[in-house]
Order: structure tokens, then sequence, then C-alpha cells
């Protein structure tokens, strides 16, 4: 077995990523304190042809030398946009007959491994604050609410990795019809 190496790869260039059809899904970020957790999240979304990310309430923008670091570039691939109001955010996705979903711990939530997709929808995914989460008040807004099931004696992950989670896992369904 041998690695490969980067020319052999077949990686999109910007414009080709800029041109490629996208899925069908946006991700919102509410008050992400980390400028790691968001260059990581915007090079999760240039991995798997996300449509667009919301960067919303403190949640820092590009350019930025931190979020840089762990992003590698995909600012430069991903649109996205600032909003100070993840409500606004929510309810104008909503009228675009989006279905928004916030990756919270609540009452009724979907396990992400039962979670069904279906054909033709578009979705949005909120990921909350670090420390808080996604707040009350976007939960209360949203269409739904997704969980990443945990058995151990944390209650939490990294946003980063629950929006690597959860990108994934519906990128497969998506894709693979799985």
């Amino acid at each position: 077995m041998r690695k490969l190496e980067n020319r052999e790869l077949d990686r999109k260039s910007v414009e080709a990523f800029k041109e490629a059809d996208k899925m069908p899904i946006i991700i919102v970020l509410d008050d992400i304190r980390s400028l790691h957790n968001i260059g990581s999240v915007f090079r999760t979304a240039d991995a798997f042809l996300i449509e667009k990310i919301y960067l919303c309430g403190i949640t820092a923008t590009p350019p930025n030398k931190e979020i840089n670091k762990t992003a590698l570039g995909a600012t430069e691939t991903v649109t996205w946009e600032h909003n100070s109001d993840v409500l606004e955010v929510i309810e104008n996705l909503k009228k675009e007959k989006v279905t928004v979903l916030a990756i919270e711990q609540v009452e009724s939530a979907v396990f992400l491994q039962d979670f069904t997709i279906e054909k033709d929808k578009k979705y949005a995914l909120v990921f909350g604050n670090e420390v808080h989460g996604v707040s009350q008040e976007a939960v209360a807004v949203c269409d739904g609410c997704i969980e990443i099931p945990q058995l151990g004696t944390k209650h939490s992950l990294n946003i980063s990795v629950s929006a690597g989670i959860v990108v994934w896992d519906l990128f497969k369904k998506m894709k693979w019809n799985l």
C-alpha cells in the first residue's frame, strides 16, 4: 500500500469548486467563539461541497489569520455570509423552504442514525456556542433537532467534530441513499 501524492488526488481548483453542484446542505454557526472551530467547519464544508455557511452573532468572519490556520484556504471556496441575528437567518431559510435543524440535545430530538433524508429537500444545520449550545430561542423556531448519540461521561462534542459527524452522515445518506 502506498500513500497517494497530492497530484494524484484529483482536487478541484477554486474555480471548479465554485462551479460544482453543491450538496443541498447549509451550515449555520451561531455564537461560535473559537476561531479554530470556525476554520475547521469551513474545511469540512469544502470537503463535502456544502452550499453555504452562515456566520451569526459573535462568530468571527474571514479574512482572519486564526480561522485560516484550520480552514487552509476553504474560506476562498465556500460561500459564506455574516448576519448578527440567527433567528432572522433561520426564518429566511424557512421562507425559502429549507428544513432547518438544530444539532442539540432536546426533548424529542431524533438521533442522527435515525434521521431520514427526504429526497429533493435542502437542509440547514444549526450549530451553537461551545458552552451554551444552540439557544432555546433558535431551537424553538427550527423545524426539528438532531442529536448525536454519546455513550461516555461527557455530554457534548467539540463543534467542529459535531459538524464533521453530522455533515458526513447526511452526505452519505444523500449521495449513496444509506
